[in-house]
């Protein structure tokens, strides 16, 4: 699927040329617009990145930041969406898990060029229940499972090799038989204080509307500069 901006073309110093703004940023944001969920309107966008993204419209930047503050971000995939929260899977002991146990408060963004749109979400995360790990990890591709037990995710090992004698290890081992859930693989969720979609406008003039939990658990929508 192709994406809808124009192709860059070469400039006299022969650097790539953003795509032609007439066709780019024909969309606008206003509270109108808006449910007044964020969740609903999360959906809403998400449906639509679906539709025309051509990688994975899942694809999400989870930023997390160590007891002192010292931040770090790498790409995951969101697995669900509700009015809990933000889901996404991961090893309980690699570095995102173990900054999360330090300091729960992480940040969420989405980026789908194709509709010049982000969302950037932040909030507390926890973990889910036991049962909700287990009721996703049985259906992951029986691979994907493997993979989550040969591999200590953040830790230092000493070659490839080492990595996939122990997955063809596994493999042999678990060929009959059910691939039990680690216990240090599961879920977590990101419950939202706050929420922010984005769209790109022409001229830098962007539409960012903030949606802020109140005390109450209501949503307050705000517009913000650019």
């Amino acid at each position: 699927m192709k994406s809808p901006h124009q192709e860059a073309s070469p400039g006299r110093s022969g650097a790539p040329q953003a795509a032609s703004h007439e066709r780019r940023y024909s969309r606008a944001l206003n509270e109108s617009d808006l449910d007044p969920d964020p969740i609903v309107q999360f959906k809403i966008w998400f449906e639509e990145a679906a539709r025309v993204v051509a990688s994975d419209p899942t694809a999400m930047t989870l930023a997390t930041a160590t007891r002192e503050g010292a931040p770090s971000a790498r790409m995951v995939l969101l697995k669900d969406a509700d009015e809990r929260g933000f889901v996404f899977f991961t090893n309980y002991l690699s570095r995102k898990s173990l900054e999360l146990a330090e300091n729960p408060q992480a940040a969420l963004v989405f980026y789908w060029a194709e509709l010049d749109r982000q969302v950037r979400i932040t909030g507390r995360v926890t973990r889910t229940g036991t049962h909700e790990s287990d009721a996703y990890f049985r259906t992951r591709p029986f691979e994907s499972r493997i993979g989550a037990i040969a591999s200590p995710q953040s830790d230092v090992v000493p070659d490839r090799e080492t990595l996939e004698r122990r997955f063809a290890e596994l493999l042999s081992q678990y060929r009959e038989a059910e691939v039990p859930r680690p216990a240090h693989w599961g879920g977590y969720r990101l419950e939202p204080g706050g929420i922010e979609f984005w769209q790109g406008r022409l001229n830098r003039m962007h539409d960012r509307l903030r949606y802020t939990r109140q005390r109450d658990g209501r949503w307050a929508i705000e517009r913000l500069a650019p």
